[in-house]
């Protein structure tokens, strides 16, 4: 007698699947992860090579990113794609980044438009840098996007600003918002 598995036994539903390092087993299909694909990523992915934007899908290296894309969804990320830090949860990379690009919140507006999004997440890389650590941005792109896409709820990922109360103030009193569930 062998110790060996028979794959057409393992269980296919999430909630049974239980890992046994004594004899291991083929993934479960839940962990595979498609190709992206499809005319919702594609549009996506092109509006954000056009508008030369970043989104914290690309830059954290997500495994999500195709079916988000594909769902014509993504979360923004402002400021670069270089951080100040090095945070250990994140795979956004590290160094001095290039000089803020005040047009950006204007073509993330522009993108948010023409995605036609109802509820747009935008974060950002942390620029400690600067003093206000870019907080003008995030209350430049909320303005803005409420201006081109009235009734689009704005939710907002902001950095600690190293504790900078007035930073805080300049996107507070830019009024983001997260709508109820």
């Amino acid at each position: 007698m062998t110790d060996l598995i028979n794959p057409n036994a393992i269980p296919t539903d999430n909630a049974s699947w239980q890992p046994d390092p004594e004899h291991p087993r083929r993934r479960p299909p839940w962990i595979k992860v498609r190709a992206p694909s499809g005319e919702t990523y594609e549009r996506v992915f092109e509006l954000m090579r056009n508008k030369h934007l970043n989104t914290v899908c690309e830059e954290a290296q997500c495994p999500n990113l195709g079916e988000c894309w594909g769902r014509g969804t993504a979360t923004f990320l402002m400021m670069g794609d270089t951080c100040t830090r090095s945070c250990g949860f994140c795979d956004i990379k590290t160094g001095r980044p290039s000089p803020l690009d005040w047009a950006e919140p204007n073509r993330v507006a522009e993108s948010v438009k023409a995605l036609n999004l109802r509820h747009v997440v935008i974060t950002s890389v942390n620029r400690d840098e600067r003093k206000d650590g870019g907080a003008p941005i995030f209350a430049m792109v909320i303005k803005r996007i409420r201006e081109v896409q009235p009734g689009c709820s704005i939710e907002v990922l902001i950095p600690d600003f190293k504790g900078n109360a007035e930073a805080l103030k300049i996107v507070m009193d830019a009024q983001p918002e997260i709508p109820e569930s």
